[in-house]
């Protein structure tokens, strides 16, 4: 599969502490990765780089082949011009609008589109994929439960029809049985949606399970990377994240 995503030796810093040390690693199209590591890693500040929201202070990220974030000297593209290429991310805590409506919701995720007959379709099609939305779409978002959020903040990503989909800890402040369908709905997304997949999760057995591929992020850097399958029998990720 061709790299969809490539992350060529970017470091981050706040101030003077630095988040992400030249971290390199790529995603193909079509594949399901993850990223795993302890709170304070830098996961999060590594999703934010690739769309425009943390400044390079090395290193470069192409989407497609083209250039999209590099450091200040160089240029980076805006974050409505990475969105525009067909990249969304579905931050941590789901920052959904909690005053509007859900249908309120997923028409902000379509900003992009200006065909009225599509964005109709889109949500009929969210309303189709994520039933209980439908069923609630006139009601304020503030009134749904936090997988209910969590599934319109992954529906509103999903209305400017992505072709790489960033998830910020999905399955964070939910009970196990509601981030066992959350993931099952990546799944869908990514085999059906034809989606590429790239998630950050501390669940990292389900994380790993759920991914073909997956790196290890320790103190800002990447440790170890491998088969999904193969990092559930690492010992070192086992003693660290899986309680074995």
């Amino acid at each position: 599969m061709a790299e969809i995503l490539k992350i060529n030796d970017i470091s981050v810093s706040y101030g003077s502490i630095r988040a992400l040390s030249n971290v390199s690693m790529s995603v193909d199209e079509g594949a399901v990765v993850s990223l795993i590591g302890a709170n304070g890693a830098g996961k999060s500040t590594l999703l934010k780089a690739i769309v425009g929201l943390e400044p390079l202070k090395n290193g470069s990220i192409s989407f497609d082949g083209e250039v999209i974030a590099q450091t200040k000297h160089h240029g980076s593209l805006s974050t409505d011009l990475i969105a525009r290429r067909g990249i969304a991310l579905v931050p941590e805590g789901r920052h959904v609008f909690a005053d509007m409506t859900v249908e309120e919701n997923l028409d902000m995720g379509a900003f992009m589109v200006r065909d009225q007959e599509l964005i109709n379709k889109r949500k009929e099609e969210m309303y189709e994929f994520f039933p209980i939305l439908g069923a609630r779409k006139k009601q304020k978002t503030r009134s749904l439960s936090g997988g209910e959020q969590q599934m319109m903040a992954i529906a509103r990503a999903l209305m400017s029809s992505p072709r790489l989909l960033l998830l910020d800890e999905p399955g964070l402040g939910l009970a196990p049985l509601v981030v066992q369908d959350i993931f099952n709905k990546i799944r869908i997304i990514n085999q059906e949606n034809k989606v590429t997949v790239f998630l950050v999760e501390q669940n990292a057995r389900l994380a790993l399970r759920s991914s073909s591929y997956g790196y290890v992020l320790e103190n800002g850097k990447i440790v170890l990377e491998d088969k999904g399958e193969a990092l559930l029998m690492n010992e070192r990720v086992q003693k660290a994240y899986l309680g074995a």
